[in-house]
């Protein structure tokens, strides 16, 4: 039960993005939690400072694609948050690779639980496993009942839904306890498992927007529009992510029943707007400015662009890992329209947004503008 004292979290992944906020928000607000446990490839030793009085945070280094690194990591943990995942939707690592981290890797840590008698499961999905879909269908202001023409492209939502689907079907498998002699064997403990669908996740210390800052500041702090302005987008602030994590582990232990083989929306009270109105929202007061009101190309143009700088990343591949923003995939997603509601989270474990999006903007914006020293350090 949550709450109960002594309990030990496994976070995977918990020293990227979304992770440390995680192990952050775990170790500041997690009621009965003693330790919590950051799985990573990536050694960061850092992430031991935020332990408390109460709550030890640990690093453990390994890989999530090797089951003997995952099962010494589980042992011995009462939840497992799995975050772990490599993001990329530019092609910059092989298919075999995304596909060896986000699904053989939720493999390793499914198996893991019901071998080693861990029951609760939440795992981190990502709105890519419904959408946008590459055929332009939008999705305004849908649930997780919302009929969509779902057509999962590329190796990042490919594998993302995969693995969605594992965690989702393996609610109420047995998992072993220890016998009398130490030996696992199988009993009354099932498994339950739900998993937590973000859209668009910003806020600091995040390395995607801090390449794009960099990259605008070199093009002179000017971003071309390739959407029109009313194609929104849900994007959510990471603090609210990670409260919206923290708050199924809960309810995944208090009200199995109800969360168990369920997937929610994760989304906050961040502005609707297009992706580059969003990021202008927190870019603009860093002296970023829109070139334009409307795309200066229409979708077709932008498209065949999309199609060549493919072509040449195909080409260039024997010399050079070049890997451009702008791809057919990329450009659908930006030009689709893909907002929705987090009422199903609301209704089953109280969701509601910890951070305000006026203090979320705030933090993100003042962190954005830490990043012109760190580059005047480097000149």
């Amino acid at each position: 039960m949550s709450g109960t004292a002594g309990q030990v979290y496994l976070v995977t992944g918990g020293c990227g993005f979304l992770g440390k906020h995680l192990v952050r928000m775990l170790a500041e607000n997690g009621e009965g939690i003693s330790e919590i446990r950051a799985f990573d490839l990536r050694p960061d030793r850092e992430i031991e400072t935020l332990s408390t009085d109460a709550v030890r945070v640990k690093f453990i280094e390994g890989d999530i694609t090797d089951y003997s690194n995952v099962r010494e990591a589980v042992r011995g943990v009462d939840v497992v948050i799995n975050s772990a995942a490599l993001v990329d939707i530019w092609g910059k690592n092989p298919p075999s690779k995304i596909w060896a981290v986000n699904y053989h890797g939720t493999c390793n840590v499914l198996e893991a639980c019901k071998e080693l008698g861990v029951q609760y499961l939440l795992h981190t999905s990502t709105m890519e496993v419904v959408g946008p879909n590459m055929k332009g269908d939008h999705f305004i202001r849908g649930n997780e009942e919302t009929e969509y023409n779902v057509q999962n492209t590329g190796p990042y939502a490919q594998s993302k839904a995969e693995a969605e689907k594992l965690v989702l079907q393996a609610n109420g498998e047995k998992v072993k306890v220890k016998g009398r002699r130490g030996s696992q064997v199988e009993g009354q403990k099932t498994l339950v498992t739900c998993a937590l669908r973000p859209t668009g996740i910003y806020g600091e210390h995040n390395a995607l927007m801090a390449n794009l800052y960099r990259e605008l500041v070199s093009c002179g702090r000017r971003r071309l529009r390739l959407a029109k302005k009313e194609v929104e987008h849900a994007r959510v602030y990471v603090g609210n992510v990670a409260w919206m994590h923290l708050l199924a582990a809960r309810a995944l232990q208090r009200t199995p029943d109800i969360l168990g083989g369920q997937a929610y929306f994760c989304y906050d009270d961040s502005p609707y707007l297009s992706y580059e109105d969003f990021d202008m929202e927190l870019l603009g007061p860093c002296g970023i400015r829109m070139l334009g009101q409307r795309p200066p190309l229409p979708f077709c143009a932008l498209y065949l662009l999309a199609l060549l700088a493919e072509v040449l990343c195909w080409l260039l591949r024997p010399l050079v890992n070049f890997n451009p923003a702008l791809n057919r995939h990329t450009l659908r997603i930006v030009t689709t329209a893909f907002t929705v509601r987090t009422d199903k989270a609301a209704r089953h474990f109280g969701y509601r947004p910890l951070v305000p999006w006026t203090e979320s903007k705030a933090r993100t914006t003042n962190w954005a503008q830490s990043l012109d020293a760190e580059m005047s350090k480097k000149q």
